[in-house]
């Protein structure tokens, strides 16, 4: 095709429906203060496409399993990581998540090996002594006070993550769950801001996000330095040998410490995030919550839960994949196409932002019969066969697939049996979990909940 070709198909093609330009002060209300509902109300009111301007900016909005297909997969080599990405990097660098091009492909290839399936099943009992110690510490509070579940998610994904990638214990790093807080907060707060404010007025969230970052930068500092007994197919044993051709040895600190700060964020907030929403939705169905206790005593009896019993606890997995649809932990994806592209038959310009979101996509009424309702039975294997593949991506898609997702829900699917098994949680009366859309799709000032006897 002739560059005159080229151009006059492009120009041909159709531009997403969206909200007038006036519009913009209530878009950008809702891009302060309820992320979700800024989502929700694109795919309510355009359908699967919608160009939404806000300020400088304008996004482009996808919400159909062809449009993630394309954007992630089929054509990701057009994209790069778009909106928030600036922001991203002030807290973690460029590590595996931020990172692009050759540099994100050799922090994919040192990494990769420490997920292959062998050596995640050889960390099976390691997840299941955490997921028990978890449950003994609720046991021993039990109807006591409210226990904040968030709170406690974070401390054993954090365990696991210790035991299982980077052979060291975490318990004495300190609270590295609220140092990570408020990098997401100040993350946000910069993204939605659109920039407008400068990094460098000493407000309150900025002097709490630049104290949290000294002390992930420790604790990145500290891992390193870990006398390791391990067979060295940890993390760091990895990084310090992908990093030994690096010649500057600044840049070869500030990178490894880019991806562990990256790993330690993400190998603990998404699933402690899940796991967070998991417990909030069994105490508000109580016949799920008794199936999966039915489930759990007949395979798992008394002990602990290993490797084989993955493929037994299906209803607990079937739960897991629920949780995941309705509040997935990375509810949005952002990219800019770094090309001319068309999405869906609309033109999308160089440089434009583009929004996959994982949230509404999973609500889409087309593919999701009652998409509000919480029904686990969507992922019995007759069922979920005839969805399309891209309905469904609460670990991303592409060459960008989250590589933790086997460790996260062998992790997710443990706990939730043990303790599905021998404790029951319940929200205080009155109590209601609202999300809150940060850089994951965390609860909103936690989740207070009782620990009860199961049964």
């Amino acid at each position: 095709m002739s560059v005159a070709d080229r151009e006059a198909a492009l120009a041909g093609r159709r531009v997403p429906p969206g909200p007038p330009r006036r519009a913009t002060p209530r878009l950008f209300a809702w891009l302060v203060r309820d992320r979700l509902a800024l989502m929700n109300a694109a795919a309510e009111e355009y359908g699967d496409a919608a160009r939404l301007r806000i300020g400088p900016k304008t996004l482009y909005f996808f919400n159909h399993p062809d449009h993630a297909k394309h954007v992630l997969a089929d054509n990701s080599g057009a994209y790069h990581k778009g909106i928030g990405l600036i922001q991203a990097k002030r807290a973690l660098g460029d590590g595996l998540l931020t990172s692009e091009g050759e540099l994100w492909r050799k922090q994919r290839a040192a990494i990769q090996p420490v997920f292959q399936a062998k050596r995640i099943a050889r960390q099976a009992d390691v997840v299941a002594e955490e997921a028990a110690g978890l449950v003994g510490r609720l046991r021993a509070r039990q109807d006591g006070a409210p226990v904040d579940v968030v709170e406690e998610m974070t401390g054993l994904t954090l365990g696991v993550l210790g035991r299982t990638l980077l052979d060291a214990d975490l318990g004495g790093f300190g609270s590295v769950g609220h140092a990570f807080e408020a990098v997401q907060d100040q993350a946000m707060f910069e993204m939605v801001s659109l920039s407008m404010v400068p990094t460098w007025i000493p407000l309150p969230k900025q002097v709490r996000f630049r104290r949290a970052r000294r002390q992930l930068r420790g604790v990145a500092d500290r891992l390193v330095m870990i006398d390791r007994t391990g067979p060295g197919d940890d993390v760091v044993t990895r990084l310090i040998s992908s990093t030994r051709q690096e010649s500057d040895v600044h840049v070869r600190r500030q990178r490894m410490d880019d991806e562990l700060i990256t790993l330690l964020l993400a190998g603990h907030e998404t699933t402690a995030s899940t796991l967070s929403w998991a417990f909030y939705l069994l105490d508000k169905h109580p016949e799920v919550r008794d199936r999966l206790r039915a489930e759990a005593v007949e395979v798992l009896g008394d002990r602990l839960p290993t490797y084989e019993d993955l493929t037994r606890l299906t209803y607990a997995n079937m739960v897991i994949q629920e949780v995941m649809r309705l509040y997935p932990p990375v509810w949005i994806l952002t990219r800019q196409a770094q090309e001319e592209d068309e999405v869906g038959g609309y033109r999308v310009p160089a440089g434009a932002d583009v929004l996959i979101c994982p949230y509404t996509l999973h609500r889409h009424p087309a593919f999701w019969p009652e998409p509000d309702r919480f029904l686990p039975d969507r992922f019995a294997p007759d069922v979920a066969a005839d969805r399309p593949r891209y309905a469904y991506i609460p670990f991303g898609a592409g060459p960008r697939f989250c590589v933790g997702n086997h460790l996260g829900l062998m992790e997710a699917t443990f706990v939730l049996a043990l303790a599905a098994r021998d404790v029951r949680l319940s929200l205080p009366p009155g109590h209601t979990a609202r999300p809150e859309a940060m850089l994951s799709l965390r609860v909103r000032g936690g989740l207070p909940m009782t620990v009860h006897a199961a049964g």
